[in-house]
């Protein structure tokens, strides 16, 4: 289907890395906010990069965090740091850059509740109470998470963070704002839109490693966007309906998605091939758990489950690994 479909369309132009572009002419807009509550920006923005070179994200030495997203506004560019008196300092750039600062609370985790969390197994207890910075990111965008999450199905998460990168990088747009030295050679992208995800051929799919299921997937979702979008504003059960209605986007894909757009704290990820054996051998001492068994732990923490399991994979009490890695597909040599 995605082959059949992107040989009736023209191949869009690569992109120029960011450090051509004239991007350091766009105004700054700044926004300063003091949560006031315990703030780790580290822990709440990390569930958005996509790998150690995700050209959508970066994490500097200085401190600060830089994000690139396309908005309901245009694309714009975010960069966040923290004070050591708890003080939030940000800026943007772009089309977007307003609406990004007025988002700003939400998505460091203004809209969580973490307090609602009551944890009953010492070491989630112990985890809660060491991590009291985290909290659950609300970005309010569901199509900059789930087409990631789409490529991440069934794959080692480095095939998935190469598919991305050659991908946004080739076919997204350099970001607005200062082209820092630091983000070395290749700078930040936005992401494409919808319209250009639609339009990549066949070819390019398969050169960045992703198979025809995942790119039709894809293409099935971005051709209704807009009310994929619109799940950023529903509550959880009607939120995981909505995406569902694509084929190829099952419970998976979709708590993925909605842990970040939505701030999901109860989108408890099923189907994952490592999480249910995590969760029981940490609650349990059963490494050997499935979805059923993992459900069931997890249930005095209704409500909260996608919390809980952070609050797990933070502990570090992951079992040790006694198979084989999963071998990477090179299906661009198919």
């Amino acid at each position: 289907m995605a082959g059949r479909f992107a040989a009736r369309t023209t191949a869009v132009p690569r992109r120029q890395p960011a450090a051509a572009a004239t991007a350091a002419s766009v105004p700054q807009l700044t926004r300063t906010w003091t949560p006031p509550w315990p703030l780790d920006v580290r822990l709440v923005l990390g569930p958005l990069r996509r790998g150690p070179a995700d050209p959508a994200y970066r994490a500097l030495s200085d401190g600060s965090f830089w994000r690139a997203t396309r908005t309901p506004a245009g694309p714009g560019t975010l960069r966040v740091s923290a004070a050591p008196d708890g003080r939030i300092s940000a800026a943007a750039w772009g089309p977007g850059a307003q609406w990004l600062l007025d988002g700003l609370p939400a998505l460091l985790g203004e809209g969580d509740a973490p307090d609602a969390f009551r944890p009953c197994h010492r070491l989630l207890a112990v985890t809660h109470h060491r991590r009291p910075g985290l909290r659950l990111l609300r970005t309010g965008l569901v199509m900059e998470s789930l087409i990631p999450s789409i490529l991440e199905q069934k794959v080692t998460t480095d095939e998935a963070y190469r598919a991305w990168r050659l991908l946004v990088r080739t076919y997204g747009t350099p970001a607005p704002g200062p082209a820092d030295p630091a983000f070395g050679t290749y700078g930040l992208y936005v992401m494409p839109d919808a319209r250009t995800w639609a339009t990549i051929p066949s070819w390019e799919w398969h050169r960045a490693g992703v198979d025809s299921k995942r790119s039709a997937t894809i293409l099935r979702a971005v051709r209704v966007a807009r009310r994929m979008e619109e799940a950023a504003s529903m509550e959880l059960p009607e939120a995981m309906a909505r995406l569902q209605l694509i084929p190829g986007i099952g419970p998976w894909t979709a708590a993925e998605t909605l842990q970040r757009s939505n701030g999901a704290a109860d989108a408890v990820t099923v189907g994952d091939l490592h999480l249910p054996g995590i969760v029981g051998h940490a609650l349990a001492g059963d490494r050997n758990a499935d979805d059923e068994a993992m459900l069931a732990l997890l249930e005095p923490y209704a409500g909260q489950r996608h919390r809980a399991t952070r609050l797990i994979l933070l502990s570090g009490r992951i079992p040790p690994r006694r198979a084989p890695r999963m071998t990477p597909r090179d299906i661009a040599r198919l």
